[in-house]
């Protein structure tokens, strides 16, 4: 069976909207200004600036008025409680598991908070396994996490497919291995000239109805 390898953040699950509900409602209950949320946003880049560095920033900007155990609170549960399952997402692991696809979630992050997010979402019923970077000791784009998310579920990583909505983190890994990748663009537009992805879709959804009509 052909090996898909799936990001979780902002492709399998809406991350940022998720991150963003929980970072409005803490600056709600420290009555900061509602705007600060851009800014908690900026900092966060979409979860790949470290979680010690976001803290050190908050910390630093709400000094005085915000306990450094609440920021680390807030960035420890990472907006994990505030993922909203996706039925078309559901659906479209549904045909790319009836299309005889072995699906698995490689996702950077710390593993309480993506297993959390994976549970809430439903995706532990729709895939064969998943691989998080703090478990294994990889972060994406490192080839070892691919190859031990491959190893996760005993499919030959030759041949694999690979969707994220990362140029670096999953486009820039899967062109390492020679692997074909679809990017989930969520309305950007690819900018690196020294690697490219196989197809470029507006969402998962799109990506995986790509997958199934043209692949193989």
């Amino acid at each position: 069976m052909p090996l898909l390898m799936l990001d979780l953040d902002n492709t399998l699950v809406d991350r940022d909207a998720a991150f963003r509900d929980a970072v409005s409602t803490f600056l709600a209950e420290h009555h900061l200004p509602a705007t600060d949320v851009t800014w908690v946003m900026t900092v966060d880049a979409g979860g790949y600036t470290a979680r010690r560095d976001v803290a050190v920033a908050m910390n630093d900007r709400f000094r005085g008025r915000v306990p450094a155990t609440a920021v680390q609170a807030l960035l420890d549960r990472g907006g994990a409680d505030r993922v909203v399952p996706a039925d078309a997402v559901r659906d479209a692991l549904h045909r790319a598991l009836a299309d005889g696809w072995t699906c698995v979630i490689v996702t950077n992050g710390c593993t309480v908070q993506q297993e959390a997010k994976i549970l809430r979402a439903g995706l532990d019923r729709l895939v064969q396994g998943w691989v998080v970077s703090e478990r294994v000791g990889f972060k994406k784009p490192d080839p070892k996490i691919f190859h031990a998310a491959a190893d996760a579920v005993g499919v030959p990583l030759a041949g694999a497919w690979i969707i994220g909505d990362s140029a670096h983190a999953d486009i820039a890994g899967a062109d390492a291995l020679g692997l074909r990748s679809i990017w989930v663009s969520n309305g950007r537009t690819w900018d690196q000239d020294s690697y490219r992805p196989t197809r470029i879709a507006e969402d998962f959804v799109t990506a995986i109805d790509s997958l199934i009509s043209t692949a193989g």
